[in-house]
């Protein structure tokens, strides 16, 4: 990340909303900017494939659900938080990965700017991909604070968006069984 843009960026930003950079409130804050967005946009710097490298082998097949995974995004559009829980179930064709390896998957992709679509496939495109599962079915679920601050001003609402790959996308069945698993 260029950190000298983000902190010019962020003068130019006070600025241009009225504010005076040099007030001793605001004196550091293009700085902290700066911190911020190596944590909030992290995911550009990785790779999800790495997490999903180790394998353990798993006989059976049967469907594997991590859920209520925690995550924080922004919003491309308007530049604003949204934030909400991902599942992530999948068929293994022989092979699992360490459960917090699906959390991180997660992870890398909210660590970006985002739409909570594209965050969704993405994440069911790199571990169906990855893992060579037999199917894949990633559901998030978000409130944006470009809704529910600005704009309607609808607090509380939330966004599902549902990705499936695979026998989850063909086998009407095994789809319904995986969201009834997940409270659906």
């Amino acid at each position: 990340m260029d950190e000298a843009k983000i902190r010019e960026a962020a003068r130019l930003f006070l600025e241009g909303i009225g504010e005076d950079p040099e007030r001793e409130g605001l004196l550091e804050t293009p700085e902290r900017i700066a911190r911020m967005c190596h944590e909030l946009f992290a995911g550009y710097g990785e790779d999800a494939r790495v997490h999903l490298a180790t394998r353990f082998a798993a006989p059976g097949g049967g469907i594997v659900i991590e859920r209520d995974i925690h995550f924080y995004s922004v919003c491309e559009h308007h530049l604003l938080p949204f934030f909400g829980r991902a599942a992530v179930a999948y068929l293994p064709e022989g092979e699992v990965v360490g459960l917090s390896k699906i959390a991180r998957t997660v992870e890398v992709y909210a660590r970006r700017l985002q739409l909570q679509e594209r965050l969704t496939a993405q994440v069911a495109d790199a571990v169906y991909n990855e893992l060579a599962a037999r199917g894949v079915l990633v559901l998030t679920e978000a409130e944006h604070l470009c809704m529910t601050m600005r704009g309607v001003a609808k607090p509380g609402s939330t966004t599902l968006s549902l990705a499936v790959r695979g026998e989850f996308e063909r086998d009407a069945a095994l789809r319904a069984e995986a969201l009834r698993l997940l409270g659906l």
